[in-house]
């Protein structure tokens, strides 16, 4: 293993996004999947850290990434977390614009909204002064996201895909529950939706590994899977072939070296 150009380091939600990197799904990984199993457990983990007496921090896992530049990371496995840690605050964001729509603090909460969408959301480029999402989804469902979810429009039910439904569900179940926990307590609403986001970017973090390239990720998957820790060999390895027909890759050299390194 000593021959594999990887690194792993733990890393919060805030230093995950909160900077100038970007993440992509790639085109042919898994939709979004996640249902409300999912979703109340995360919920639940993320109060944990909220109470006065609870957890400091809540793990989420590895993080498999894979980046040639160390600017852009193709997400190979953990897209699940990242969608839906970004949808929550997405639905964050949704409670503050009712703030602003129903008058409440309208400059403050708009500069919070604005700050929190330029730190994990997406900004502007400098150079080019285009929009870059900090988070772009696989070819089936980052359409959706971007166009409906991310400017917090109005959400399509009809002609979409079941992962669509999900990410709808997703983010009016969170949507929710951010709305019931902002009302069980009075006064300073947008200060308290705006440290709720900060708070979840700074209590949850990963282990996250960064590799080269898809090879490489597949190794790492190979040990982790021998030490017992499980993640989603089927995206590893959907992810790699996909990748060799992308580059235009012929040879069998490539596939043999995959062969060798199978679990």
């Amino acid at each position: 293993m000593a021959a594999t150009n990887f690194k792993t380091e733990s890393d919060t939600f805030r230093k995950l996004l909160g900077n100038g990197l970007t993440y992509r799904i790639p085109r042919f990984q898994r939709d979004y999947t996640w249902t409300q199993d999912e979703w109340e457990d995360l919920w639940m983990d993320i109060q944990g850290t909220l109470q006065a007496h609870g957890e400091s921090a809540h793990y989420m896992g590895y993080l498999v990434l894979q980046s040639a530049d160390d600017k852009t990371f193709d997400v190979i496995d953990g897209q699940q977390r990242l969608t839906t840690i970004t949808i929550i605050l997405l639905a964050i964001l949704k409670n503050l614009q009712r703030l602003i729509d129903a008058g409440d603090d309208a400059a403050s909460n708009q500069r919070r909204i604005d700050q929190m969408r330029q730190t994990y959301i997406g900004y502007l480029d400098p150079v080019t002064l285009v929009a870059r999402p900090k988070l772009t989804l696989n070819r089936n469902n980052n359409s959706y996201f971007q166009n409906h979810l991310v400017p917090l429009g109005r959400l399509p039910q009809r002609g979409l895909r079941a992962s669509e439904h999900a990410l709808r569900k997703a983010f009016e179940w969170f949507d929710q529950r951010i709305n019931e926990y902002l009302k069980a307590t009075a006064g300073q609403e947008g200060r308290r939706l705006a440290q709720l986001g900060e708070d979840l970017c700074d209590r949850l973090f990963f282990t996250v590994i960064t590799v080269t390239d898809e090879l490489n990720a597949y190794k790492v998957f190979e040990t982790l899977n021998a030490r017992g820790v499980r993640l989603s060999a089927t995206d590893l390895l959907k992810n790699y072939l996909f990748s060799l027909l992308d580059s235009g890759a012929e040879s069998d050299h490539e596939l043999r070296s995959l062969a060798a390194h199978r679990p």
